[in-house]
This record gives structure tokens, C-alpha cells and sequence, in this order.
């Protein structure tokens, strides 16, 4: 409708839906230095959407992560 602000991400869409951390939250959640998240980000082990000049990691790429890295180990 004309006069109603754009939406970029309607209500229903997954992407709505996402929650991103910055690197010093992922560090803290992986309990890892910052350097480390970097390096994980850098090489593509962790998907990351670059904000700027920072980087933005979905939460669930995270738990993906450790869950996958828990696995290879146990």
C-alpha cells in the first residue's frame, strides 16, 4: 500500500526468523578467542554474512558447527 514503510523481510519468511551473532558472541558461546572465530569464518568452516566491515555468523550455523565438530570427535 502506498504509504506503509517497505518491509524487506516479511513476518513469514525463514530469514525473519534468524538470529545473528557477532564474533565476540560466537567466541563466547564456542568458549574460543576471537582469532579462532575469524579463522573459522575466513576459511569457511563457519558461513558468516559480512556487515560492513564485520562479520554477522547465524546462530544455528554455530550450534551446526559444534554439533558436527562434537560428532567427528565422539
Amino acid at each position: 500500500m502506498a504509504g506503509e514503510p517497505h518491509d524487506p523481510v516479511h513476518r513469514d519468511s525463514p530469514l525473519a526468523e534468524m538470529k545473528f551473532l557477532t564474533v565476540a558472541e560466537v567466541a563466547a558461546v564456542m568458549r574460543v578467542s576471537r582469532m579462532t572465530v575469524y579463522r573459522l569464518v575466513h576459511s569457511g568452516e563457519l558461513p558468516a554474512v559480512r556487515v560492513g566491515r564485520s562479520f554477522r555468523v547465524p546462530e544455528r550455523a554455530v550450534h551446526e558447527y559444534l554439533r558436527a565438530a562434537y560428532n567427528d570427535v565422539g
